[in-house]
């Protein structure tokens, strides 16, 4: 998940967002915050929460357009009920995510939002904020004293995640 993935209220995770209405028969694209980008669409229930709308959906229609995603959701079926959902975030109960893979990472990024950020030293950087990905490699957005960009960089900068004590433990220099 990406820096805009974030829980949506208790036990839910945000999987990405409602983009505006594609064509006039109800068709929206959506900006999946998922990797991979299609991993979204296996889930058909849907929960958005909008500055317009709220409610669950179920997915009809997934569709390639371009370089992106469109979708059809049940009880859309014009551009303007699509248009009414335009900014909405989507998000599915933690419990549908599968269980983290032990042997890849054995935790979400939504996981890492809210630990501790300290160096090898015991500097107290701050909080991770969100994740945000670059590109060239993930980055951790720290708050504290400061917003401090930190690269996700396994294991010469991000030397080791403690979920139960929750804590990140980072070889990085205070003065980046």
């Amino acid at each position: 998940m990406t820096e805009d993935a974030a829980t949506a209220g208790a036990g839910r995770v945000v999987l990405g967002r409602i983009g505006s209405p594609f064509g006039v028969k109800g068709w929206i694209w959506v900006q999946p915050h998922t990797r991979p980008p299609d991993q979204l669409f296996e889930y058909r229930q849907w929960d958005l929460e909008g500055p317009a709308s709220s409610g669950r959906r179920s997915l009809e229609a997934v569709q390639a357009q371009g370089k992106g995603w469109i979708v059809r959701l049940s009880g859309i079926a014009d551009r303007e009920a699509a248009a009414g959902l335009t900014g909405a975030w989507i998000s599915v109960p933690r419990t549908a995510l599968p269980p983290a893979d032990e042997a890849d990472e054995g935790y979400y990024w939504i996981d890492l939002v809210g630990l501790q950020v300290v160096g090898i030293d015991g500097f107290a950087f701050g909080r991770v904020d969100s994740l945000m990905e670059t590109g060239a490699n993930d980055v951790l957005v720290v708050k504290g004293e400061e917003e401090r960009l930190i690269p996700f960089i396994r294991p010469d900068v991000v030397r080791r995640i403690d979920l139960a004590a929750g804590v990140v433990e980072v070889d990085w220099d205070p003065d980046f």
